[in-house]
């Protein structure tokens, strides 16, 4: 998920990215480093307790100086590029501009009502909202939002609200512009929002075949498959999927439509749709797995001929299963 916003920011021509860092940032400084493979130039800035996204704009005064930016949050997917949005909200001199998306349940969102080409006012998870247009998570800001969040109480979630001090702006006569994504956007907060964007992002995907697929090998679909990955005789790939790099597939393995594989992952019979699977895992069963995100490096082994019957389980905080 931070890769698809970091290219964003890069092809719409940013260079210099701030990431800020809250009490779970494991992993994050390994996978995207200083930035220069990717082309820009990474900053870190910690930010000790995560007390809302203001909070955070506030934590980053020091590296944006009195620049305006641009605020993308992490767990945000969105198919439309946003050069041109940036470019308007620079040539305009606006105060802020706000990406707004039409969705089907507004009360789980920051919600915008709108008045013609006016932003008149920004709620955040209304109870009983008067707009089904929310907040995507990409803001554009100048520096006048500073002093404005100094001035901020924590709301009822002990969070420091942009959407409050968004409002701010409207309420003294800013110029507050906002933008209606076109295509798809998804908020990826809850694992079902996961798998779905997956299904979005695949079903845009061409096949591309880097690695080696027997002959034998069942195919449908698109299907791309990465460099260093083999894929056994016997086995079946069914479209729209995605085989990352130096990945083992053997024979009786099914993999079905909307499934994306890391790296270095090895599979072994059974069946698996419709999910995630991270980096150096290991699939080693006969069932059926299905609608799942599987961490990295995590292993699932069939249980064979063990007594008693049972499962098996490690399962991390916050965790949902279905057996």
């Amino acid at each position: 998920m931070l890769m698809y916003g970091l290219e964003q920011l890069r092809e719409a021509g940013t260079r210099e990215i701030g990431v800020i860092l809250g009490p779970m940032k494991e992993g994050i400084r390994e996978t995207l480093g200083d930035g220069s493979r990717s082309g820009v130039q990474i900053t870190y800035i910690e930010q000790n307790e995560p007390l809302g996204i203001a909070h955070a704009i506030a934590t980053a005064r020091e590296f944006l100086k009195d620049d305006s930016f641009t605020v993308y949050l992490g767990d945000n997917l969105l198919k439309e590029k946003i050069g041109l949005v940036i470019k308007e909200f620079e040539s305009e001199n606006y105060d802020a501009t706000i990406l707004l998306s039409e969705v089907k349940d507004p009360s789980r969102y920051g919600v915008a009502e709108i008045e013609g080409e006016r932003v008149v006012r920004l709620v955040e998870k209304p109870k009983n909202p008067r707009s089904n247009l929310a907040l995507v998570g990409v803001y554009l800001l100048s520096p006048n939002i500073f002093p404005i969040i100094e001035t901020l109480k924590p709301s009822w979630r002990n969070e420091l609200e942009i959407t409050e001090a968004i409002q701010t702006l409207i309420d003294s006569g800013c110029k507050v512009h906002f933008h209606k994504v076109s295509g798809w956007w998804k908020d990826t907060g809850r694992p079902e929002d996961i798998l779905e964007a997956n299904q979005l992002v695949l079903s845009d995907m061409e096949t591309q075949i880097e690695g080696r697929v027997e002959v034998g090998v069942v195919t449908h679909g698109k299907i791309q498959i990465g460099r260093g990955t083999f894929v056994e005789e016997g086995s079946t790939l069914r479209g729209p999927l995605i085989v990352g790099r130096n990945c083992e597939v053997g024979a009786g393995t099914y993999i079905g439509p909307y499934t994306s594989i890391g790296d270095n992952v090895r599979i072994q019979k059974g069946e698996l749709e419709n999910s995630i699977v991270m980096d150096d895992t290991v699939i080693q069963c006969s069932e059926r797995i299905v609608d799942s995100l599987i961490g990295r490096n995590s292993k699932i082994l069939s249980a064979g001929f063990k007594m008693p019957r049972g499962f098996r389980l490690i399962i991390g905080e916050n965790t949902t299963i279905s057996v």
